[in-house]
């Protein structure tokens, strides 16, 4: 911390109690000094000869016949004062950070100017504030905090916005010119019994400037973001970052910590200063996690709608950064559900409108085991991904609370695009808790809830959970089943039509195998998509007989480990004076909901002609 030591002579000044200050010398004191409650005893020559007020007030003092002099608003109270005092004086005074503005607002007071005495106070705090103060990183923030206290003479002074810009301007060097105070770690020699300090040799980071001004008032703080902003040289991740470490500074850790604090209409005007600061670019600069905590205060505090929606729209557009415990956003009065379902939706209808552009399919295979496997796809993709599976799991917390009504689950559901669900599991199982937590759903609720899944889009595991389950409708259940017995089918010819590719490229096996590897991962694409298709009917007459006999012991068996309700239902579906058909187009599966309980299509298979049970 910068100092400066004016005058030569030993401090005379001496006290007697709380409310007495005199100068202890052989002459006796001839003025009085009330300043607030304390009373100063001084000689009238040093001070006139410093001090053009305290002439003009010692002779209206006089024309009054009174010895006593009153300034009850004096700036910086009766400390700035002794100071000015113990200068006139010539005793030692030192300034430093704390006490600067307080003297030089004392000072002005005062008038104690060149034009009284040449190097006077108002001079010699100037020159310090210029040559030291504002060269200061450190000094300049902690003056800059003093000015509060004594607004309006510090803002008059100029000395806030000097301290301002020296501050913005500071935090705008290259950080390799900064010096900067790195932590080290202390590490126990066993053997020598010695202590050795490895230094942090890390670059100075660009947001090293963030934590030093989190201890401004919001006012001051607010004016130097401006500041910082203004000079055009700093990024919006940091001017993010710095943002964040403020409301972490003074913003309570949890909504319940907000909920005891009287002093609710300050989060209120923090939280909207701190919206209005952030980055002019909504889609950088301030993480989703740290956008969603303002969300929560915001809506806690009561935060005007306008800002509110700025949040929203900044939360949407990082989505895919956040986790579903960070979406669990507390609803307030008057909704009754536990959780914000509606600003939820409202946040991603935000993020979907934003990446619009970005959403295609993505390139996937499934293998014979009901693993995908996924290929390249285009920006923003992955993304859209992550928020289906982040959609799926916040379904699946607010499926436990009775209150939320089906059209608001049925609504979220229905928002998240098919590129950004390829695969059902989630939804399922949110799908499933809704319907244990709400057991008085008519059929045609749960016909509507189940209606946003589809089981195609089931992996086996769930497939065969779904099969299981008594909650939901019998008419999904018989699609669970029917979708099952076609991927097995499609499974077991896909098998036997690559062994038989296999056999003919071991025949024609060229040295490149470059080319027949690519080849060969094409074929499988191909089987994938065009299996049991009616025009591929004369590869499946042409299979051995034992693929034929594997297939149809693996059936059975399949059905053996389904519970008697599934079975009764598979029986139904092929058994009966039912004509069996099968049809699967190219790239996937007719829905199941689009086919009559009991009918398939024909496969070109001679075996399936016929009507049988295999019950």
């Amino acid at each position: 911390m910068k100092f400066m030591k004016l005058g030569s002579k030993p401090d005379a000044f001496q006290a007697e109690g709380k409310s007495i200050r005199y100068v202890s010398s052989e002459l006796a004191t001839d003025v009085t000094i009330n300043v607030g409650e304390v009373k100063f005893y001084l000689h009238k020559f040093p001070l006139l000869s410093k001090s053009i007020r305290l002439q003009k007030l010692l002779a209206q003092a006089t024309e009054e016949n009174s010895d006593e002099i009153n300034m009850d608003e004096f700036p910086g109270g009766y400390k700035a004062f002794e100071i000015c005092a113990k200068f006139c004086y010539g005793m030692t005074v030192t300034l430093n950070a704390y006490n600067v503005v307080a003297a030089r607002c004392a000072a002005e007071y005062l008038e104690m100017t060149e034009d009284v005495d040449r190097g006077n106070l108002v001079f010699k705090v100037e020159v310090f504030l210029n040559s030291s103060i504002f060269r200061s990183w450190k000094d300049s923030i902690i003056v800059l905090q003093t000015t509060k206290s004594l607004l309006p003479w510090s803002e008059d002074l100029k000395i806030v916005g000097r301290c301002i810009d020296s501050i913005a301007s500071r935090t705008s060097v290259d950080p390799a010119s900064v010096t900067w105070s790195y932590t080290y770690n202390r590490k126990s020699n066993v053997a020598n019994n010695e202590i050795v300090a490895e230094r942090n040799q890390a670059v100075v980071p660009k947001d090293w400037w963030v934590e030093d001004i989190c201890e401004l008032e919001i006012d001051m703080y607010k004016r130097v973001i401006l500041a910082v902003k203004s000079k055009g040289r700093m990024d919006g991740f940091v001017m993010g970052e710095a943002l964040k470490c403020y409301a972490v500074r003074w913003l309570p850790e949890s909504l319940n910590d907000l909920a005891c604090d009287a002093s609710n209409s300050w989060h209120k005007y923090l939280v909207q200063t701190l919206i209005h600061l952030l980055p002019d670019d909504k889609t950088s600069g301030c993480s989703c996690s740290f956008l969603l905590k303002l969300l929560k205060v915001a809506i806690f505090a009561g935060v005007d709608d306008t800002l509110r929606e700025d949040l929203v729209e900044r939360v949407g557009g990082k989505l895919h950064e956040v986790s579903v415990k960070d979406l669990l956003i507390p609803a307030q009065s008057p909704k009754t559900t536990r959780y914000d379902v509606e600003l939820v939706q409202s946040i991603v209808n935000h993020f979907l409108t934003m990446n619009e552009k970005h959403c295609c399919q993505e390139l996937s295979i499934q293998k014979n085991g009901g693993e995908v496997e996924s290929f390249l796809f285009p920006p923003g993709h992955r993304s859209l991904l992550y928020v289906g599976q982040l959609i799926d799991g916040y379904l699946a917390e607010i499926a436990h609370d009775v209150n939320v009504d089906l059209d608001s689950f049925v609504e979220l559901s229905r928002s998240i695009p098919e590129p950004a669900r390829p695969i059902h599991d989630g939804l399922y199982k949110a799908i499933d808790i809704y319907l244990k937590e709400h057991p008085g759903l008519s059929k045609d609720e749960r016909k509507k809830l189940c209606g946003v899944m589809d089981v195609k889009k089931l992996t086996p595991d769930a497939s065969m959970h779904a099969a299981q389950n008594e909650r939901l409708p019998l008419r999904l259940v018989v699609q669970v089943l029917f979708f099952e017995q076609v991927r097995a089918a499609a499974a077991v010819a896909a098998a036997a039509n690559a062994r038989s590719s296999l056999n003919n490229d071991n025949s024609n096996y060229t040295s490149n195998t470059d080319e027949e590897g690519c080849k060969g991962l094409e074929k499988q694409m191909s089987l994938k998509v065009k299996v049991a298709t009616a025009d591929g009917g004369e590869k499946q007459r042409n299979g051995s007989h034992v693929m034929k006999k594997n297939a149809s012991k693996n059936s059975k068996s399949g059905l053996q480990l389904l519970p008697s309700r599934s079975r009764r239902i598979f029986d139904k579906l092929w058994g009966g004076n039912v004509e069996s058909k099968s049809s699967v187009t190219s790239g996937s599966s007719e829905s199941p909901s689009s086919i009559a309980v009991g009918e398939v299509k024909s496969s070109g298979s001679s075996s399936r002609r016929r009507r049988h049970s295999i019950s």
